[in-house]
């Protein structure tokens, strides 16, 4: 039983993707935590109904539409960081950086408390403030947010994995994970998902094509994929269900035609002194728009080209210092020429007398900028534009600014600067996403160089390709800008009169009376500053308990939201102002007692409680203290007897303005490693590093202030698609070698995604030989709207006799266990019972005219998830039949009914490590060979197949002797490794067989 239900994205243009796919046995598995620009939390209503029954969750790719709603999930949804999350080591740390600058760039992030629920709060003033400006729920602190990324389980490619389920999950039954490349992003995954006998491939946002940083998907094998032969590979093949996104760009590119396009539309600018702005996000796809702007420059003034040499290369993001240390450590992770130009580099600096070689565009690694400038600072962006207006000469500037929507971030203030003057350009490098509530800034853009209203400039590139600049035309564009201002007055007395209700609400509905709204208390309220510590220790006692608020508030039961008096109990002395005396007679058990929290202690059955952000990585504590925290770290670095570093020595002295700066984050570096860090951030030590932002951060309770601006747009928009996303010949030419059981087509537009399943039925049907459409199913679910996507196998369900179930010798085959059967298939579920004179009670088979004598073969199900093969007499009936014992005059008639087969999968690793066992010597020679004793080769093909080659003819040792000689291997013939060997790939095989 496999059903599949998409939360976001399918059938629409929103690019946000949740789905939930439930398995036999009431297993849930989540797949993604996507979210879109407009923070919506009335689009989390369904995944938070969810999250008390779920039992595990994937992460595919660290992007905003794929994990950006992980943190306020962690912070909101109780029992939801209880949910064991299971990603790539790439997917967890770029998507750290990336809502660490999701949350200090935009307060639209942290979302506001829904209207209904303010205005049910009873209290003695009006509301009309409160509705005018939304409250702002408490967003995540950096500290947070590395520690719940912290919790994520990080995996290898192609490393099966069984999971552990969550605590409130029924068993997974071997549920066993794997990822895959999938291209598009680094670490990005196609998720392989075995349950019993469903095979689910799970490929949302993959690319086949190789790009300069990420290699191709993983279909066709291949060191990281995308390299390999002409077959799919084995373990992605011919699943019971393969859900692929349908979302494909309306044209594209080679890669080498793409990367000139862009480059011949910067230099067009940069060349009449305009400004550039590329938005783009800031953890996966910016690596390869990175990289070949860096590598560009690098090539470019190394020609002693002068408009390159005298443009300026910028990449601001409030983290992209993070981003980019991160990837210079995963390396392994992107496309093989990544790695040999790194290895390149290395080999010229342990070389003597390097520096004479005049090679000065290869002294940086791949991401050791030389030429882009990282800038994390509002205020760095400010000096950056203003430069632009000063300069009495026009001097050409590239910056690349998050975030790719225009909606938040550093691209929003690029935009509002530039937008005025016609020699400026703003390149689109993909596809926005569409809201139905408010089109994005960069999606109404879109729509303006899809319409071409005010003219456009053809422009060609030195290949002979032409591309397309829409003018702006002076047409108006209307910006937001989302604040934070803290409450006051009577708006703080209703942010803390709600807070405290819902608090009250959550400890009725739990028997531990915490929740996870303590954690969210802000610094103006005491009680949540008295309890805050409390409630991490009392997580792990609230197992099974804790119910999801906004689930129960849902209910027909339950109408009004504000507790009354009576409802709060005695603790009315303690949540409402103003009351100091309860009645407490008559009353019993708590109510006769003065409230007063019990603070805790923090340990568990094996001492004092492990806090996990005390143990965090470097660059993960660096992350963690964010922007601002060397401004209240730094205050008391000079206290008498506190340690310094060296790098701080005689910093004291100059000035305060000196406690406020950000520290330059170096990597180490060995003994014979070339010394970039001067290029790890770009060129550095110019009056940018001097700056700081002056806004002061609103702590606390804090409302959400939008301002908006119109600005008149005259600049030039030109679009290259730099989505790295999969193509209509990419589809066509996989998914009939994939040959999916079922094909769950999601992530897309509608019409896109049923012209795909019209051509993929045509296609599939004829791989399969057959013209009839439905052969293979293919389903187009809407958001909210479950499936059936299980495969449709020939199941009956059988009572079998206890005689017979003690015949049974199982065989177990990787947590599977295998059995033949040969019996007589009754109808019925009973059998008949006779009295004797002798008062015994003797067992009677039923016998039934209507019985028929075929013999056939069929597949039962049976309760330990085992392969039952019946081979028996007799018809379907009524009531559940019954399997017995075969008589002894019928069994030699279906004797040979049943063909024996070998079931089972061998891996080369398992069979080398049996062989070492033995005694043999056993190693790996090129690809997928293993080679035994010098002698047998055992090479296993993309179908599945194992083949033994010997380099002689097995007439020494036979069958029966392959351990009679020497057990190193010395005095043993090149037959007894053979039958050796021959040997252990049956021993790793269950033999079933047909009597």
């Amino acid at each position: 039983m496999f059903s599949f239900c998409p939360l976001q994205g399918a059938l629409s243009e929103s690019t946000a993707s949740q789905s939930l796919l439930e398995l036999d046995g009431g297993v849930k598995v989540l797949i993604d935590v996507g979210w879109d620009e407009t923070f919506d939390v009335e689009k989390l209503k369904e995944l938070e109904k969810q999250v008390p029954t779920l039992s595990l969750i994937l992460l595919t790719h660290a992007t905003v539409p794929h994990l950006a709603a992980y943190a306020h999930c962690c912070k909101h949804f109780p029992l939801f960081t209880r949910i064991p999350v299971y990603a790539t080591r790439p997917v967890i740390d770029l998507g750290r950086t990336l809502t660490q600058d999701l949350y200090s760039s935009t307060p639209l992030a942290a979302t506001t408390i829904p209207a209904t629920s303010l205005a049910e709060v009873s209290y003695s003033y009006s509301q009309s403030s409160s509705s005018d400006h939304p409250f702002l729920l408490q967003p995540p602190t950096s500290e947070e947010i590395a520690r719940y990324f912290s919790l994520i389980q990080p995996l290898k490619y192609s490393q099966p994995h069984q999971p552990l389920p969550s605590p409130f999950s029924p068993p997974l039954n071997g549920l066993t994970i794997t990822a895959y490349n999938s291209g598009h992003t680094l670490g990005g995954t196609i998720w392989h998902i075995q349950h019993g006998l469903e095979s689910i491939v799970y490929a949302v946002d993959w690319n086949q094509a190789r790009e300069n940083v990420f290699s191709g998907a993983a279909w066709l094998g291949g060191s990281h994929g995308g390299a390999g032969g002409t077959e799919v590979i084995e373990q992605l093949r011919k699943p019971t269900a393969l859900v692929c996104s349908s979302r494909t760009p309306e044209t594209t590119l080679a890669r080498s035609r793409r990367d000139e396009q862009l480059l011949e539309s910067v230099k067009l600018c940069i060349a009449r002194g305009g400004t550039v702005l590329i938005p783009v996000d800031s953890s996966a796809r910016v690596l390869e728009l990175a990289y070949l702007l860096e590598h560009a420059w690098r090539t470019e003034v190394s020609k002693d080209n002068d408009i390159f040499r005298q443009t300026k290369l910028y990449l601001a993001g409030r983290s992209i210092g993070s981003t980019m240390r991160n990837a210079r450590s995963m390396l392994e992770w992107m496309d093989d020429s990544i790695v040999r130009e790194f290895e390149a580099v290395a080999d010229v600096s342990r070389r003597p007398n390097n520096s004479g070689n005049g090679g000065q565009g290869k002294e940086a690694g791949p991401f050791d900028f030389k030429y882009l400038r990282l800038l994390e600072r509002k205020a760095q962006i400010e000096r950056v534009l203003q430069q632009a207006v000063d300069d009495s000469e026009p001097r050409g500037r590239v910056i690349l600014a998050s975030d790719a929507s225009l909606e938040w971030g550093f691209s929003k203030d690029v935009l509002k600067a530039i937008a005025g003057d016609a020699r400026n350009l703003v390149v689109l490098t993909e596809r926005p996403s569409l809201n139905t509530t408010k089109p994005s800034v960069a999606r109404t853009l879109w729509e303006w160089w899809k319409e071409r209203k005010d003219g456009v400039a053809t422009e060609q590139t030195t290949s002979g390709d032409t591309f397309e600049q829409v003018y702006g035309g002076g047409r108006e564009l209307t910006l937001s800008d989302a604040g934070r201002q803290a409450l006051e007055g009577g708006e703080l007395s209703a942010y803390q009169q709600w807070l405290a209700t819902q608090r009250q609400l959550q400890a009725t509905l739990q028997t531990g009376g915490a929740t996870a709204l303590e954690t969210s208390a802000d610094v103006v309220d005491d009680a949540s500053s008295e309890s805050s510590s409390d409630e991490e220790g009392s997580e792990t006692e609230q197992q099974g308990k804790a119910l999801n608020v906004s689930t129960t508030l849902g209910q027909a039961s339950r109408k009004k939201v504000v507790l009354n008096d009576e409802d709060l109990g005695i603790t009315i002395l303690i949540k409402k102002k103003g009351v100091y005396d309860f009645d407490v007679r008559g009353k019993k058990g708590r109510e006769r007692m003065f409230p007063v929290a019990i603070r805790r202690k923090r340990n568990d059955e094996f001492g004092d409680l492990i806090r996990p952000e005390e143990y965090l990585r470097a660059e993960e504590r660096e992350d963690a203290d964010g922007p601002d925290s060397g401004h209240f770290g730094n205050q008391h670095e000079d206290r008498l007897g506190k340690k310094r570093k060296f790098d701080d020595v005689g910093t004291a002295g100059k000035g305060s303005s000196s406690m406020n700066k950000r520290p330059q984050l170096t990597r180490a570096l060995s003994a014979d490693e070339p010394d970039t860090t001067m290029h790890a951030n770009g060129p550095g030590g110019d009056e940018l590093d001097d700056l700081e932002d002056e806004d002061e951060v609103v702590l606390g309770p804090s409302k959400l202030v939008v301002s908006s601006r119109i600005v008149s747009v005259r600049l030039r928009i030109a679009f290259v698609d730099f989505g790295g996303l999969h193509d209509k010949r990419s589809l066509n030419m996989l998914i009939p070698l994939i040959q999916p059981r079922k094909l769950v087509l999601v992530a897309g537009a509608p019409e896109e995604t049923y012209a795909l399943a019209n051509d993929c039925k045509k296609l599939l049907g004829a791989k399969l030989g057959t013209s009839e459409e439905h052969a293979v199913e293919v389903l187009t679910p809407a958001v909210g709207v479950t499936v059936n996507a299980s495969v449709d196998t020939n199941a009956w369900i059988v009572k079998l006799a206890d005689p017979l179930v003690k015949r049974l010798k199982w065989q177990n085959v990787r947590g599977l266990g295998i059995v033949t059967v040969t019996g007589l298939l009754l109808p019925g579920g009973e059998f008949a019972e006779i009295d004797n004179e002798d008062g015994t009670n003797k067992r009677q088979k039923i016998e039934s005219a209507e019985s028929s004598t075929d013999a056939g073969s069929t597949v039962v199900p049976a309760s330990n998830s085992a392969l039952t093969t019946v081979t028996g007499l007799g018809t379907a009936a009524a009531h559940v039949p019954t399997l017995d014992v075969l008589p002894t005059n019928l069994a030699s008639a279906v004797r040979s009914a049943a063909q024996p087969l070998h079931v089972g999968d061998l891996r080369l690793a398992d069979l080398r490590r049996a062989m070492l066992g033995s005694g043999h010597k056993a190693e790996f020679r090129g690809e997928g060979t293993l080679l035994i004793d010098d002698a047998v080769a055992v090479r296993k093909t993309a179908t599945g197949r194992i083949e033994i080659e010997s380099v002689g003819v097995p007439t020494e040792a036979g069958p029966g002797q392959g351990n009679q000689h020497d057990m190193m291997g010395i005095g043993m013939g090149m037959g007894g490794t053979f039958y050796a060997v021959r040997r252990k790939i049956y021993e790793g095989l269950a033999v079933v067989a047909g009597a």
